[in-house]
């Protein structure tokens, strides 16, 4: 077995048969407000559409083992409307983006957990807006 297999194999089995996504903003209440919580098929990442500046991420396998947590991840800039989430190991991390071509398909996470599948993206030369679906 290749190494490229056995490493897809390794990840398919700590990630289960689907993940859940818990975010919190901690942006008010003394544990954070509830932002987002999905089920989803294991993915390395996951985009989110207006996510707050501030958020703390829990990443479940199968809904019951804590795989990854990001604490108090904090938005790099105030410019763009998706965050990228990433699962690195036992961490997650996030960086904020304009979505291109490449990000087509990706599962994007809506308030209050919602998601989808990004179909199509298109900004504005100025990033003034964008229209997507």
């Amino acid at each position: 077995m290749g190494d490229a297999q056995a490493t897809a194999t390794h990840v398919a089995s700590r990630l289960g048969a689907f993940t859940v996504w818990d975010l919190r903003s901690t942006d008010g209440g003394a544990s954070g407000l509830a932002f987002a919580r999905a089920s989803l098929d294991p993915s390395r990442s996951i985009l989110v559409h207006a996510a707050p500046s501030r958020l703390d991420v829990e990443v479940h396998s199968n809904g019951e083992h804590l795989i990854a947590v990001g604490h108090d991840l904090r938005a790099d800039t105030d410019h763009t409307p998706i965050a990228r989430l990433v699962l690195d190991g036992t961490r997650v991390l996030r960086s904020e983006i304009w979505p291109t071509e490449r990000d087509l398909g990706s599962i994007v996470l809506l308030p209050g957990g919602e998601a989808g599948v990004l179909r199509s993206w298109q900004t504005a030369p100025d990033r003034s807006t964008w229209t997507w679906s």
